[in-house]
């Protein structure tokens, strides 16, 4: 059961779920960066018998964890949970699981779908978490699987209900951790309410999106990460990072990029007739912020303190997954729906010269190849 200690959640071995009724459950998290981490340590210190897994090249995250048997968090939520396994092994990952969680960036997305082709199964549940831009459609492309299959559920989540970030020790730090504000939907949306079924036994307040386009559309993330790099690359190099990526970072400069990026999302979703909050309404609803502000709303947010910068700018995901995947996709809806996106052009544009590498011209999620471009309006708003 939980525990309250220094004003912070503990969480013993046994989890509050077998204390409140809930089904335990076998978990299996493909991702050991700090998402997959804290997604496996709340899971199974709630009781659920979890899985951690991570492709070879990356089995040196998971050597510190399978040491110690399991995963310590410091932060929000502190403690020890132990794991069942710990392997870059998918068939032993998957064998006599329930449910799935993806959780990485956009680029392992299909990756981890291409791992599971084989192993999946009718009655098996597939979080994508967090979807970045229509993950749940990259996954089942990935995976083989049908856009309409309904036999297995698949589904996204509109972010990581954590701030974590993962250490070289197996363990995890967790700078904020909500689930109000936290949308999910399957693909297609028939299956919604089996996902939410499985999701609210740990994040009991997951909401029902009207459709993968919402919780696509709700992130977040392509708002706030490449501004707030761009505007302050030349801080990055010059000191590796070494600066307080909210708190200093985010000046009324840079909010003002922020909102004209946000402007141009809240367009495309109006343009779908789906409902999304803007960025700074969503932070205070999370937890994160205490004011709605594109400015002081990030730069004095409680659960952004103490989150630093990258240390490098070419290859962090705030420039290759939130422009390289997510704006790249959003324009390309953004085309489809006639929706004009001046800002978000812009921004790929100068993050694609930074970078040193063209995602334009990458295309690596469009609506082409998750299968969506065939489709009409009313048929993207309807699935």
């Amino acid at each position: 059961m939980r525990r309250t200690v220094g004003g912070k959640v503990a969480v013993d071995d046994a989890g509050d779920a077998r204390t409140e009724g809930v089904s335990l459950m076998n978990v299996a998290v493909l991702g050991a960066g700090g998402g997959g981490l804290a997604v496996a340590y709340e899971w199974a210190s709630q009781g659920h018998r979890v899985c951690l897994y991570a492709q070879h090249a990356h089995d040196h995250h998971l050597a510190p964890v399978r040491e110690r048997g399991g995963i310590a968090a410091e932060g929000v939520l502190e403690g020890f949970a132990p794991l069942e396994t710990v392997t870059s092994d998918i068939a032993e990952a998957l064998e006599g699981v329930q449910v799935v969680f993806v959780v990485g960036p956009a680029y392992a997305t299909e990756p981890f779908g291409a791992d599971t082709r084989g192993h999946l199964h009718p009655g098996m549940t597939v979080v994508v978490c967090p979807s970045s831009s229509v993950g749940s459609l990259a996954f089942k492309r990935a995976a083989g699987l049908d856009l309409y299959d309904q036999s297995i559920v698949v589904g996204e989540t509109s972010t990581l209900p954590y701030a974590a970030r993962a250490s070289m020790h197996g363990s995890v730090r967790i700078f904020h951790r909500f689930d109000t504000g936290f949308w999910a939907a399957a693909a297609p949306r028939a299956n919604t309410p089996r996902l939410l079924e499985v999701l609210r036994q740990v994040y009991r307040h997951t909401e029902e999106a009207a459709g993968i386009f919402q919780t696509t559309l709700q992130n977040g993330n392509p708002v706030i990460h490449p501004a707030v790099t761009l505007l302050n690359a030349a801080l990055i190099e010059r000191t590796g990072g070494d600066f307080m990526f909210y708190e200093e970072g985010v000046t009324e400069a840079v909010g003002r990029v922020m909102k004209a990026v946000d402007d141009e999302r809240l367009a495309i979703a109006r343009a779908l007739g789906v409902t999304i909050l803007a960025e700074p309404d969503l932070g205070v609803r999370q937890g994160y912020m205490t004011e709605p502000s594109y400015s002081t709303g990030y730069s004095t947010a409680p659960g952004f303190r103490g989150i630093k910068a990258q240390s490098e700018l070419r290859h962090h995901r705030y420039l290759t997954e939130d422009v390289g995947y997510s704006m790249v996709f959003l324009t390309d809806l953004a085309r489809h729906l006639s929706v004009p996106t001046p800002t978000m052009d812009a921004v790929i544009h100068i993050a694609s010269i930074v970078a040193g590498e063209d995602f334009a011209a990458e295309r690596a999620r469009t609506m082409d190849n998750v299968g969506l471009s065939g489709l009409t309006r009313q048929q993207l708003a309807a699935y």
